[in-house]
């Protein structure tokens, strides 16, 4: 890796944010062409648009085709094992994607010449808008480079990390069994950052191919055992393992509640810079590398920018996680691979 982060491994200072809910937002009803203050729609205040992103040098990112199976918003949410709904739903945000693209806003594709916009690769989190194994390749073919195969609840896939709690820790089922040959035939990218345990272990039993946590943080250091949103330190070793081979990353999500176990509710405040870093700290100690961890914000992922971490009000403040990896003594390039380096090495962009 290059000191000067140039070329193949990217712009200098630019960033790689490997989750963001954009399309859920603009069809929530968001003005992703407005700047925050006046873009309106969900969870408000703001800090994602796409000027925003343009400010706050948002070069590369994984953008979401998020649905929910049982959610009674119909912009997004879908009966209970109905594909042809949730198919519906996951379009719908698909062709916002395809509509920016044509507009010159971003660009569908990780690699390629610099746009005005992010580049983005599409990442499905929750596979129920794939009706069949057999039509993955479609998405494939629009842009599609990672999938999820569950939210919180359990997909026609797989469990949900939610499955515990609702009903069964549920694992993968046969179709979603034939789901992860045809990602791996395909040469996608597999997610886990929201599937059950259970799900996540078969996964991984099953597959040798590429893992990632688009947007997951430490379970030791959240200190609830039970909670499956986030990683065990043995899947961080295993991505870690992965990683070692170019086939594994996590991105460190910024919600303060997914941060500390003390910030669990808005009335508690903010996490802090060294809460937040405490996650990277712990993943470099599992898996022996500064190497494998990046950024995956899900900024504006269902909670307003009140919720992120001290410092961040939006894509522009992401200097400060920056600032504090510097502070922690990592040397100017390992914080440009955990800024882009990291995410672009593993997408071979």
């Amino acid at each position: 890796m290059s000191g000067a982060m140039s070329g193949r491994h990217g712009e200098a200072g630019a960033w790689f944010d490997a989750h963001l809910d954009l399309a859920y937002l603009a069809v929530m009803g968001r003005n992703m062409d407005a700047e925050p203050a006046d873009a309106g729609g969900p969870d408000l205040p703001a800090g994602v648009t796409l000027p925003s992103l343009r400010r706050g040098r948002v070069r590369h990112c994984l953008a979401t085709i998020f649905t929910e199976a049982g959610g009674e918003d119909p912009r997004i949410g879908y009966p209970v094992g109905d594909a042809e709904a949730a198919n519906a739903r996951g379009v719908a945000q698909l062709e916002v994607y395809q509509r920016w693209a044509a507009e010159g806003k971003a660009a569908i594709g990780l690699a390629g010449p610099a746009v005005a916009g992010p580049r983005m690769g599409i990442l499905i989190e929750g596979a129920d808008p794939v009706r069949t194994p057999g039509e993955l390749a479609w998405w494939a073919e629009r842009g599609v480079v990672a999938v999820g195969l569950a939210w919180w609840r359990a997909s026609r896939y797989a469990g949900g990390n939610g499955s515990v709690r609702m009903a069964g820790d549920s694992g993968l089922s046969r179709a979603g069994r034939d789901m992860v040959r045809e990602i791996d035939r395909l040469g996608l990218v597999h997610d886990l950052s929201h599937l059950s345990d259970r799900a996540c272990d078969e996964l991984l039993s099953m597959s040798d191919g590429r893992v990632m946590a688009s947007h997951s943080n430490c379970r030791s250091i959240m200190g609830d055992p039970g909670n499956q949103r986030h990683l065990t330190d043995e899947v961080i070793r295993e991505i870690g393992r992965r990683a070692g081979q170019g086939k594994g990353m996590i991105g460190l999500v910024i919600y303060s509640r997914f941060i500390s176990p003390r910030r669990d509710k808005p009335e508690d405040g903010r996490a802090t810079v060294e809460e937040t870093l405490a996650h990277v700290d712990r993943v470099c100690e599992q898996t022996g590398s500064r190497g494998c961890i990046g950024l995956g914000s899900d900024m504006d992922g269902g909670f307003s920018a009140r919720r992120l971490v001290e410092g961040v009000d939006g894509p522009e403040g992401l200097e400060t996680l920056a600032a504090g990896l510097a502070a922690r003594g990592w040397s100017p390039v390992e914080v440009e691979g955990f800024r882009n380096g990291h995410w672009r090495r593993f997408f071979g962009v």
